[in-house]
């Protein structure tokens, strides 16, 4: 796309509908914390989803992945690695139900890793962890329904910036055999951090690093133009990761001749940007709907027919 697209909240539902998704969005406004993801997820229907938990893909307690897939694919969907935030020290895959369900119920095999976080581990290791992920996800989409010529990575906030730097830096994918522009359909980064130096928080200035190195700890210099295409999103009023994060890398990659679809939405917070993929949410503004329809544009024809 040309420009960053302003995306506005969907047209106001029903005054009832209207207070009911106010007092969830409410519960939401801190969508880190475990009791708000519960509430979400015990609210998201199952209907048509098999889940598999605690499939393991490396050692360590932190090892395991979840899937999400439909219950009626037949080998020939989309795979969607998802890599949830959390400031790169905290969050677990069991928080993150809601999205694997809202992909999966859109016709594609949602993959939800654990991965090691600090103290217990800093810069790369985060990012080694995802791409063993994604190369377990390649491995045994089809065993879920999925293709595994057809896989996306997303990720949201600090997952984002995951997700990011293992579809802009190919070395991390190179580790494990894959190569983001060959292996990669695209990957979506919602509310990400990808251009964030000089860093003023100490346990960000441990996590990535001594200053010298930390210039290739972003993924804006990675960009080659030659990308996997990109969906990029951002609240217009983020207050947690600075929105010109999304636009500094959409004008980076565009400049560059690459494949990037950029979004800025209006009236949500840096969580309910992904809150809004939960069923009760999702009148609220239009992320799922555009996302599923990134995925639908760049899966391979023989995919299955993807819903919004």
């Amino acid at each position: 796309m040309a420009d960053i697209e302003s995306t506005p909240s969907a047209a106001a539902p029903a005054a009832p509908v209207v207070a009911a998704l106010a007092a969830i969005a409410l519960a939401v406004g801190a969508l880190t914390g475990c009791s708000t993801t519960a509430l979400l997820n015990a609210l998201q229907p199952r209907a048509g989803v098999r889940v598999t938990r605690d499939r393991r893909y490396a050692p360590g307690a932190r090892g395991t992945l979840d899937v999400y897939a439909p219950r009626a694919a037949k080998g020939n969907v989309p795979v969607v690695l998802f890599i949830y935030g959390g400031s790169w020290d905290s969050g677990r895959k069991a928080e993150y139900e809601f999205v694997g369900d809202a992909l999966a119920s859109a016709g594609m095999v949602a993959v939800i890793p654990d991965y090691r976080v600090y103290p217990q581990v800093r810069w790369p290791a985060f990012l080694q962890d995802n791409a063993r992920a994604l190369r377990w996800a390649v491995d045994h989409a089809a065993a879920y329904g999925g293709d595994p010529h057809d896989v996306f990575l997303m990720g949201h906030s600090a997952g984002a910036y995951d997700a990011l730097m293992l579809g802009l830096d190919p070395r991390w994918l190179a580790e494990v055999g894959l190569d983001p522009v060959r292996d990669l359909q695209g990957v979506i980064g919602l509310a990400g951090p990808y251009d964030f130096l000089p860093l003023t928080s100490a346990r960000l200035q441990a996590i990535f690093g001594p200053p010298q190195g930390r210039p290739a700890t972003q993924p804006i210099n990675f960009v080659t133009g030659h990308n996997p295409p990109l969906f990029l999103a951002t609240d217009q009023a983020d207050k947690e990761v600075d929105p010109g994060n999304t636009m500094r890398l959409a004008a980076r990659v565009r400049a560059a001749g690459g494949d990037v679809s950029a979004h800025s939405y209006a009236h949500l917070t840096h969580a309910l940007l992904l809150g809004v993929f939960a069923v009760p949410l999702r009148a609220v503004a239009p992320v799922r709907r555009d996302v599923v329809q990134f995925i639908r544009a760049h899966a391979a024809p023989h995919a299955l027919a993807v819903q919004p």
